[in-house]
């Protein structure tokens, strides 16, 4: 096994203690030799558990009430910590994912600008979507009551480590910052596969919750496994919430969980999606390489371990067609070996492919270099078919690892039949002109109820942190289309509307007060304003 350059103790980190845990050490991998790393983490007690539960409850019942400067104090605080860290970060997670140095440095400041973005939206304040509807006494048969209604967070949010993002979607990535700015308590259940990048982060928060005098149960990070430790804080009667980022199996598991309780509870997960691309006549008559190349570096990047990967291209039989798929077969050819993440992607990866080739109608065009049998070594791969084989086949499912599947033939209605055949994607991709969208406007209006992204003339990889941004789509990319888990529209994923009708001044939070104390945004009968007073003129 390789030593570690950075200290670390392979305990969870429960509020402000270190957990003891019990059972078998469990071990991260580096990807390129295989060899696990020190030291091994100790599996999280049960009695633990339910300490970072309970410590959660009773945090958020003083969390809950601070004020949105205070939370994004607290949010900005993480950030800074996290930033003083950054090389021992980059060198301890580059062991344990392979991911290269420039990556996972631009993943910290991904992850940095997430939470300070947080940061703004709690501050700022008008998140809450503050309404008023004042009272007429006098309206006619009956009076009209005062009504005011605002967003209030949830309570113990779960979080759920991914393999393939060790920092912008695990301990203090995007569900946890979403999660805190709306005045969630948080219990992250790290990844396996990055356990020493999830404590060296799970420190930088936990000294942030100490240092901005919060309550102990703010934060919590467990290490584990999620059969285990997942399952029980999902199941757990004070936990309100979770958020979750990794396969179909594993969140189904989960998503079940949630809704099997006693009690229900809403549980986010991102699972699977295959992100389709429709390369349309006029976009491949005018630039067919360029596509080519392109595509190529999206379902390449980061060894083809992204949710947002295109997985499957549809495109028509012609000369331009030809040409494209040349010049990707080429890419393809010319790909040197990847190293995936864990053990068990490499050997779905394999399974798959493996499948693939032998799959009736489907046909391997293309292939990378010979890899070595170090580590979790993989070759690209280009497969091919055609329309009416994919139709009603198994082709759609995803394959996580560096490959995609050409589908030819596809003409108009062709395009239209397999467009209408798709379960929920994350994205869907158009290449195509002015002209060629006019001609397939009806393809775009299919798509729109299939993902919640739509791209044009550019590739999914690559989801930016905005205000407008939605990274989720229809199930099973997600369990629920209708929210995002990245962008500040994700703090809404873990509130709940609550209406005060008939309350004095005094007794209504400061958000609902008339006088606007806070200056936010709100709708006031019927209008938007961020000014004070009791009405709207």
């Amino acid at each position: 096994m390789l030593a570690s350059t950075t200290k670390l103790s392979g305990r969870s980190l429960i509020g402000f203690r270190e957990g003891q845990g019990s059972g078998k050490p469990l071990y991260a991998t580096d990807p390129t030799t295989g060899q696990q790393l020190h030291p091994g983490f100790i599996p999280a007690t049960e009695d633990e558990v339910n300490l970072a539960a309970k410590l959660a409850a009773e945090a958020f019942e003083t969390y809950r009430h601070t004020s949105g400067k205070e939370r994004g104090a607290f949010l900005r605080t993480i950030a800074a910590k996290i930033e003083s860290i950054t090389g021992e970060i980059v060198e301890r997670a580059g062991q344990e994912t392979a991911l290269p140095a420039a990556r996972l440095q631009s993943e910290t400041a991904r992850t940095c600008g997430q939470l300070r973005l947080f940061a703004h939206i709690a501050e700022e304040g008008s998140w809450v979507n503050a309404r008023i509807d004042h009272a007429d006494a006098a309206r006619k048969p009956l009076p009209k009551p005062d009504i005011r209604s605002m967003l209030l967070p949830l309570g113990p949010v779960v979080v759920f480590g991914a393999s393939n993002f060790p920092l912008a979607f695990s301990v203090a990535g995007g569900d946890t910052a979403s999660a805190l700015a709306g005045g969630n308590t948080v219990i992250v259940k790290a990844h396996a596969a990055h356990p020493g990048t999830s404590e060296l982060v799970g420190r930088a928060v936990q000294e942030s919750v100490r240092e901005c005098g919060l309550p102990e149960g703010v934060f919590s990070v467990l290490f584990g496994s999620g059969s285990q430790i997942g399952v029980a804080l999902m199941k757990h009667p004070l936990v309100r919430a979770g958020g979750f980022t990794g396969s179909r199996t594993a969140g189904r598991i989960l998503m079940d969980v949630a809704a099997s309780r006693p009690e229900p509870i809403p549980f986010y997960a991102e699972m699977s999606s295959t992100n389709p691309v429709f390369l349309l006549p006029g976009a491949l008559r005018e630039r067919a390489e360029n596509i080519a190349a392109g595509l190529h570096g999206s379902f390449t990047l980061g060894a083809g371990q992204f949710c947002t990967k295109p997985g499957m291209v549809f495109l028509a039989q012609d000369s331009e067609a030809e040409r494209f798929t040349r010049k990707l077969r080429e890419l393809v050819e010319a790909s040197t070996p990847f190293h995936l993440l864990t053990h068990a992607i490499h050997s779905s990866y394999d399974s798959a492919i493996s499948a693939r080739k032998a799959h009736y109608g489907v046909e391997a065009v293309a292939e990378g270099r010979s890899v070595s049998s170090t580590g979790f070594a993989a070759n690209a791969a280009l497969f091919e078919t055609d329309a009416q084989s994919f139709l009603g086949s198994e082709l759609e499912a995803e394959i996580f690892g560096p490959t995609t599947l050409l589908v030819r033939n596809a003409n108009r209605d062709q395009m239209l039949a397999i467009a209408r055949s798709l379960e929920g994607h994350l994205t869907a991709t158009i290449h195509g002109t002015e002209e060629d969208l006019r001609e397939f406007a009806d393809l775009i209006a299919i798509l729109e109820t299939k993902v919640g992204r739509l791209v044009f003339n550019g590739f999914p990889t690559g989801v930016e942190v905005t205000h407008a941004m939605v990274h989720g789509g229809p199930y099973p990319s997600t369990s629920d289309g209708r929210s995002t888990s990245v962008g500040s529209q994700a703090i809404f994923r873990f509130t709940r509307l609550v209406c005060y009708q008939g309350f004095p001044e005094s007794a209504l939070p400061d958000q609902l007060k008339s006088a606007n104390p806070l200056g936010i945004w709100r709708m006031v009968d019927g209008q938007m304003t961020c000014e004070p007073g009791s009405r709207v003129a």
